[in-house]
């Protein structure tokens, strides 16, 4: 690996694995030896209770012959071509011991297996067929030649195939037999995965890769002597039945396999006892399973049926598939208290067999659930976004390397996600895939941070949705979480929260009540009480199902005329009403948090600074008219009421303002240096904290970075005067700071720091505006250069101090004689002041994440298709 420079990199144990394997060998070896031919291999029980069990001679010999029948099966009709060249046999079985046999069967032949969903969507399964290609499939359906999906497809039957196969020979297959391929490694499975898009795309994972997981699961967790019988319960589309199903039958301890019926693993009563009926000592399971588990646990203890303990021999559990939460494991350690169970958390994708980091505890005593360490043969990276490593301690990308890795996507999809690792010349850690995930290291270990798409911005924070999710899994009376977002970065965005909870009394406003303890006002989510999370099959939360169906319930109160209450409404205002509560409806549709009428509040009624600035463009659009203070200081509907006007009334609301500057919050004054500890730290908070650019930047760029460009800009701000500082008038205490320059008399300043990126990009968008739009010499265009506001301020606050902010620097350009301000906004919410309030002409609008820096990078490349930054001009 060369130097490690820091503890963003963490290498797995080093172990030999072969540069050609062949898994099913492995499997002979054990069915030929004569210490082993005889044990049982595969038990399992149909719907009629009738248990069959093949031993592994049996089972050796029954796949042999399938083997030759899939070959002949697509030698008489031929195959389709594969882009990617690899030999692959589709497989519709549900659990049971023919499905087992058919699986090795595919393997002898020479192909791949791609397991398909019995009950996915239909064109779900048609997509997987035509993109991947398959030689064949193999249907536990009799009457599948008959069905549409696999028109013009090679399929053929469970029973048609075995039939056939009975004519074959059982011996061992040879080279010269199987399909032939140009690929090494030679892949041995494919499994399609949802996606953060919701289209399935395929993973290719070579035999290579699944015998290095295999091996580093044998040396970390061997089989005790007492272990006779492992479960395979897992559903096949998920990675973690490939080590159900062949650590057990490929070791050189080889195992039993029970194969446990889907119906099964659903009901945890029938499940337990099949685990106690075989003496299970070990179990992969996705929390949500767990907790299931644990609960019936608990009601089985507290009915005090038994003397011995329910699963005392299950001793090693592992979690995987999705983040195990503190909570639950504390649950686990509680009900074994002083026993010699494990829990292991298991962290990976598809992508890298399943799993590439574990953590193992014997004990749970603080605050966090480690995600751990490397497998054998692993490395995993923390790094920004130019792919170096992140400061030791920082949030970085999770990116692995390793013979863990899958050999890509089917068809080449996504090749971003696996690229060069330019921090290696080992061959086989020549690859780096990019998981999509946050981590950072704490104690010497590495501990999961969320997704990079669980970020979202609203009302100009950062809001880690893994932390509203950490949040609401502290609250006793909640069980199940979903944390997601709506049309991130939209005006109808919403942050949303699906629960299940444990105590019937709790509803979604007390949950609330109880998150407001713990979270800041601008994340709390709209609360969406469910009776049960759905789910995929392979135990993960269907996102894709639940933002759906939130979209469908907005756009049908969309569609309709929402229902007003103007109970108390004079007469003289029913007209004004009808058009802001139906307005109001229209904007926050889904995500309105109590029925309309005068007495409740915009805020109270789930709106935020973003939208609040709509409601009032759109109330404008139908010829009602309110200042933005106005709006935001109005504790009611009702009060909004008192203010608003109509066009005849007051034509100009930003002019009748301005008319009443006795009255107002705030005052402005020219910058000295008196000012200079305040501005400095508004400034350096304000766009450490809430810049929209900075945001997208992995690592964030430091607030020092902002410290020293104030000391180096300072004396030149004050020089110029164009610059102030706002206090309230209220508390004496300053709030906010607009810093601005001459376009064409800016000092030439020098950046050592990370904010370089943020002035390349803005250069790269302004320099031409500046030399083909705007007119040229001193004293014409004013540039707005930089606003911030204290990060004390609430809501309201924040857009009454950037509403005076704007209004005092026109003012002030008019004093000093310029023609115009010239500025750059990526705030959605600034960008809707400049252009609906104050009328800014966007001479630009670009989308941040196509900037290409000068070293090739994407430094925005984070960054979502909505976010944008507008160069805009005013005349005044």
């Amino acid at each position: 690996m060369g130097s490690i420079p820091d503890l963003s990199i963490l290498k797995g144990a080093s172990r030999r694995v072969p540069e050609r394997v062949v898994l099913h060998r492995l499997f002979e070896r054990n069915a030929h030896h004569p210490a082993t031919a005889d044990n049982t291999a595969l038990i399992f029980q149909n719907e009629s209770n009738e248990s069959r069990q093949l031993k592994y001679w049996e089972l050796d010999e029954a796949a042999n012959r399938l083997a030759r029948g899939i070959l002949r099966a697509v030698q008489e009709k031929g195959g389709r071509f594969n882009r990617d060249g690899d030999n692959i046999v589709a497989v519709s079985i549900p659990p049971s011991d023919t499905l087992v046999v058919t699986l090795l069967a595919v393997w002898k032949a020479g192909a791949a297996y791609l397991p398909l969903d019995v009950q996915a969507p239909a064109n779900r399964v048609r997509h997987i067929l035509d993109e991947a290609k398959p030689l064949l499939v193999i249907s536990h359906r009799d009457d599948c030649a008959e069905n549409e999906l696999f028109e013009n497809i090679n399929v053929v039957s469970t029973g048609y195939l075995e039939k056939e196969a009975a004519k074959y020979s059982s011996k061992i297959l040879q080279e010269n037999e199987m399909f032939r391929t140009a690929n090494e490694p030679s892949m041995a499975i494919v499994l399609y995965t949802s996606g953060s898009t919701g289209i399935p795309k395929g993973v290719r994972i070579s035999h290579r890769a699944v015998f290095n997981r295999l091996q580093w699961q044998w040396n970390t967790f061997p089989y005790a002597e007492s272990e006779r019988v492992c479960a395979f319960k897992t559903a096949l589309t998920f990675v973690d039945s490939v080590s159900e199903i062949w650590a057990p039958l490929l070791s050189e301890t080889p195992k039993s396999i029970l194969v446990v019926p889907k119906e099964v693993t659903k009901d945890p009563e029938r499940l337990i006892a099949e685990l106690e009926r075989h003496r299970i000592e070990r179990l992969v399971l996705v929390p949500s399973l767990l907790r299931a588990i644990l609960l019936y646990l608990e009601l089985d203890k507290n009915n005090a049926r038994r003397d011995d303990q329910l699963l005392k021999h299950l001793k090693l559990w592992v979690c995987s598939g999705e983040p195990l939460v503190p909570s639950l494991v504390k649950h686990f350690f509680n009900h074994f208290e002083g026993t010699e169970h494990v829990i292991c958390n298991f962290y990976g994708s598809t992508e890298v067999m399943g799993d590439v980091t574990f953590e193992k505890m014997s004990a749970f005593k603080g605050d966090l659930v480690p995600i751990g360490l490397p497998v054998d043969n692993s490395v995993v990276y923390l790094l920004d976004k130019k792919l170096n490593p992140v400061p030791s301690g920082q949030i970085g990308e999770i990116y692995c390397s390793g013979l863990n890795l899958a050999s890509g996507y089917v068809n080449n999809r996504d090749a971003d996600r696996f690229i060069a690792n330019p921090h290696t010349v080992e061959p086989q850690y020549a690859l780096l895939y990019k998981t999509g995930d946050y981590g950072k290291i704490v104690d010497g270990t590495l501990v999961y941070e969320g997704r990079t798409d669980s970020q979202v911005k609203v009302r100009g924070h950062r809001v880690d949705m893994s932390e509203i999710e950490n949040s609401l899994h502290k609250i006793n009376g909640v069980d199940k979480v979903a944390v997601l977002c709506y049309k991130p970065g939209e005006v109808d965005q919403a942050i949303l929260a699906f629960v299940t909870l444990q105590d019937p009394s709790w509803t979604a406003g007390t949950i609330e009540e109880e998150l407001s303890k713990t979270l800041p006002p601008y994340s709390l989510p709209t609360i969406r009480v469910l009776d049960k999370i759905p789910l995929l099959n392979n135990g993960k939360t269907d996102r894709q199902f639940l933002l759906k169906a939130y979209g469908e319930e907005v756009s049908e109160k969309g569609g309709k005329r929402a229902p007003v209450d103007l109970t108390g409404v004079p007469e003289n205002k029913r007209k004004a009403a009808q058009c802001l509560f139906e307005t109001v409806a229209s904007i926050l549709g889904g995500s309105l948090k109590c029925p309309i009428n005068k007495d409740v509040g915009f805020f109270e009624l789930g709106g935020n600074s973003l939208n609040s600035i709509y409601t009032i463009t759109k109330l404008r659009d139908q010829g009602f008219v309110i200042g933005i203070t106005e709006f935001l200081s109005s504790k009611t509907l009702g009060d909004i009421l008192d203010k608003i006007r109509t066009e005849d009334e007051d034509s100009n609301i930003l002019a009748d303002e301005n008319n009443n500057k006795g009255k107002t919050k705030y005052e402005a004054e020219i910058l000295d240096d008196k000012h200079r500890e305040a501005v400095t730290e508004i400034i350096a908070d304000s766009f450490c904290e809430k810049g929209d650019l900075e945001q997208c930047i992995q690592p964030r760029i430091e607030r020092d970075a902002y410290i020293e460009l104030l000391d180096v800009l300072w004396v030149h701000l004050v020089e110029k005067g164009l610059s102030f500082a706002v206090k309230s008038a209220e508390t004496g205490e300053y709030v906010g700071a607009s810093l601005s320059f001459d376009v064409h008399d800016e000092p030439p300043v020098e950046i050592t720091s990370r904010l370089n990126i943020i002035f390349e990009f803005l250069e790269f968008l302004e320099g031409p505006i500046r030399e083909t739009k705007l007119p040229q010499g001193k004293g014409k265009i004013l540039h707005g250069f930089m606003m911030g506001t204290h990060k004390k301020l609430d809501a309201k606050e924040n857009i009454e101090v950037i509403q005076f902010m704007e209004e005092e620097e026109v003012r002030l350009a008019r004093r000093r004689g310029f023609e115009s301000i010239f500025t750059s906004n990526s705030s959605p919410l600034t960008q809707q002041l400049g252009s609906d309030v104050f009328d800014y002409e966007v001479l630009l609008d670009y989308q941040v994440n196509k900037f290409v820096a000068e070293d090739g990078s994407k430094p925005f490349g984070s960054a979502p298709d909505t976010q944008t930054v507008s160069c805009s001009l005013k005349r005044v």
